[in-house]
């Protein structure tokens, strides 16, 4: 079992940044591939990005080069760097994670999920 908890949502304006984490529980964290989704409103949940157990990194194309993924097996947590933020990437912002090692940019993959935490950019 792991339960996930998001942080470090806000507001802030375009151009701006904002880092979020996520802090899991459970002893499998170590080994669980990590997403980041966001759902805007009346949109449906969207792939952000992902991170494997051991690092590497897969993004959704509105993000990348803009987004980063991080994560920190020690401190259980995943972090989610977000620079030059646009008033598009307004939603909110979910952490996810698999029991299999291997990652996936589809939220069915997914069998945890945080709470999600608000994102806005204002224009």
């Amino acid at each position: 079992q792991v339960q996930l908890v998001e942080s470090g949502g806000g507001l802030v304006q375009a151009g701006g940044s904002l880092r979020l984490s996520c802090a899991a529980s459970g002893r499998t964290f170590s080994k669980a591939a990590m997403g980041w989704f966001r759902q805007a409103p009346g949109k449906e949940r969207e792939f952000v990005g992902t991170i494997s157990w051991s690092g590497t990194t897969y993004y959704a194309d509105s993000v990348k080069g803009r987004f980063t993924i991080s994560r920190d097996n020690a401190k259980n947590t995943v972090y989610l760097q977000m620079n030059s933020l646009k008033p598009e990437d307004t939603a909110v912002y979910y952490c996810a994670a698999r029991r299999l090692l291997v990652i996936s940019t589809s939220r069915n993959d997914y069998d945890y999920w945080g709470q999600g935490t608000q994102v806005t950019v204002s224009s």
